[in-house]
């Protein structure tokens, strides 16, 4: 049994008790029936009233929970609505006091979320508005009444966040800007004339609208001064150039050029108008030694003809170089030309550069082929020979690989300027094809030369015999000299062939002795005299040689052998 039924039976229990002892006072007292009838009728209204109204209140307490529920179920589900969440359940089996106590929690609830939702979408709005402002964006039209979903919450910090970080990256980029274009106005000597190179200079840097045309416009600035002081530079590096050549054709003393090396850095219009003044007058000077300064001029343009490879027609289609009548206008004609010629080698520098490459490894290819042909470098000795043919051999791979990148390249470069690339007045390939053939042809001929001097030998021994070589000595070796000599009998020996030979005993070489001449009258013979190894008068050998001679004129083959030295 509940507890409020016990206290409900006490309380019938406590009005039993209290009605009785009224009976019993009303009793001694002695009040009659009617006037007790009377007296408990009101004891009666008077619980009645008392019951009656704690009814009511009741009742009334039951209709306000009643109402409320109803006023927060349909608040909650307009909050839920407007919030965008699920629809509250309200749980089974509850009483009329605790639902609405939880409606009225859950309403709490979800009205607290909704004035947060609203707060932080203010000030996202706020944010944002702060952050176009300084961006120069127009405004973002979002319903302020009503309430943000989380989702659109979220896209909403997301947005602000990307407006601050182009913010900071423009104000980045505009700092940095801001700063070159002080640099380059200082550089310059340049003061702002407009309202927005004022705004850039002076004003606060958090008062500048940091928007998209104001940047290009900032970066347009920029590339203007950046341009006119490259220019300026420019100019002053042309100054200078200038000035330096000119005191290499005038040949201006090292004393008078250090007074000047002040002005050879940096290109403020103060330097720039210094640079021209030494120009001017450098010009003035150079007009005063204008032959000097010609000849000077044609060294140059003989070392810029060799660099490009110009033929003797093509330097001597430059009339004026050769022209000795030293006026203005001819050395107009010289700077006029030295500028094309320097401009020419800038422009083709890589491929003249490649040429000369060719050119070398191909005289150092001639000297190897030379070497090759040499018989005395056998005699070389530290391991040379050995290094020579390895980079000979080097070569020989080297030297047609190049010459294949320079084709390629010199392809590519004609196909680009639509002209043929000429060295020495011709076309680079048909030159190397010119230069392999000259030296094919120059092969054979020192080839032919080579087997006409032996077919020459080869008759010259034929017809008056060979002479006996004696080896070369190493240097620095002294030969020994044995005390005694000794010496073999000479035999002589008559056969029908002119040349015969007899092959000596120990394994030498066969000495040849001389075949004597036909004297004027081919009428007497001619008989070998026996050689002792003495030096013989030349009279008795011309009477030896006519005794050698038959009646018909024919050579009797008598061969002499010296004794051999052992």
């Amino acid at each position: 049994m509940r507890r409020s039924e016990v206290l409900a039976d006490e309380s019938i229990t406590c009005l039993q008790k209290a009605l009785t002892h009224l009976r019993e006072i009303w009793e001694l007292i002695g009040i009659p029936e009617e006037q007790r009838l009377q007296r408990t009728e009101v004891v009666k209204k008077h619980i009645k009233d008392l019951l009656d109204r704690m009814i009511a209140e009741e009742e009334s307490l039951r209709e306000r929970l009643l109402k409320s529920i109803s006023i927060c179920q349909k608040e909650l589900s307009t909050l839920c609505s407007e919030l965008q969440v699920k629809p509250f359940q309200e749980e089974k089996d509850t009483t009329i006091l605790q639902l609405e106590k939880d409606l009225r929690t859950q309403v709490e609830l979800m009205r607290k979320q909704k004035k947060e939702r609203k707060q932080e979408l203010k000030l996202l709005q706020e944010q944002e508005q702060e952050l176009r402002d300084i961006l120069c964006m127009p405004p973002c039209d979002v319903d302020s009444t009503s309430v943000p979903t989380l989702e659109e919450l979220k896209l909403f910090r997301q947005r602000v966040a990307t407006l601050r970080e182009t913010k900071e990256s423009r104000r980045e980029e505009f700092v940095n800007i801001k700063k070159q274009i002080i640099l380059c106005m200082e550089e310059l000597e340049h003061s702002p004339d407009t309202s927005f190179e004022r705004d850039v200079v002076c004003e606060d840097e958090s008062a500048f609208c940091l928007s998209l045309e104001n940047i290009a416009t900032l970066q347009k600035l920029l590339k203007q001064l950046e341009m006119k002081k490259s220019q300026n530079e420019a100019e002053c590096e042309g100054l200078r150039t200038q000035i330096r050549e000119l005191w290499d054709r005038l040949q201006i003393p090292e004393e008078e050029r250090e007074p000047v090396e002040a002005i050879m850095t940096g290109s403020k219009t103060k330097i720039r108008n210094a640079l021209k003044l030494e120009v001017d007058r450098l010009e003035e000077l150079k007009m005063q030694n204008i032959k000097q300064v010609i000849e000077k001029i044609r060294v140059e343009l003989a070392q810029f003809w060799d660099q490009c490879f110009y033929s003797q027609e093509q330097r001597q289609a430059f009339a004026p170089y050769y022209s000795e009548d030293y006026t203005e206008n001819l050395l107009h004609l010289h700077d006029a030309e030295i500028v094309r010629l320097r401009n020419y080698y800038d422009v083709h520098k890589e491929l003249f550069q490649g040429v000369q490459k060719w050119e070398e490894s191909w005289k150092l290819f001639l000297e190897f082929e030379r070497k090759a042909s040499d018989p005395g470098r056998f005699t070389n000795r530290g391991g040379n020979l050995l290094k020579e043919e390895k980079e000979r051999a080097k070569l020989q791979k080297t030297l047609p690989k190049l010459e294949e990148e320079l084709k390629a390249r010199i392809e590519q470069w004609e196909q680009e300027h639509s002209t043929a690339f000429v060295v020495n007045g011709q076309k680079f390939m048909e030159y190397v094809t010119e230069q392999w053939e000259l030296h094919r042809l120059e092969k054979e001929r020192a080839k032919q030369e080579r087997q006409l001097k032996n077919k020459k030998q080869t008759e010259a021994e034929m017809l008056y015999g060979s002479t006996p070589r004696t080896p070369s000595k190493r240097p620095g070796q002294t030969p020994k000299k044995s005390g005694k000599v000794r010496k073999m009998n000479t035999t002589t020996m008559s056969s029908a062939t002119p040349n015969s030979s007899i092959r000596p005993v120990f394994g030498g070489s066969v000495y040849r002795s001389p075949m004597s001449r036909l004297p004027p009258s081919g009428s007497k013979s001619v008989v070998t005299s026996l050689c002792s190894g003495k030096k013989t008068p030349r009279a008795a050998q011309l009477r030896a040689n006519k005794e050698n001679l038959d009646l018909n004129g024919s050579i009797l083959s008598a061969r002499t052998f010296k004794g051999f030295q052992i």
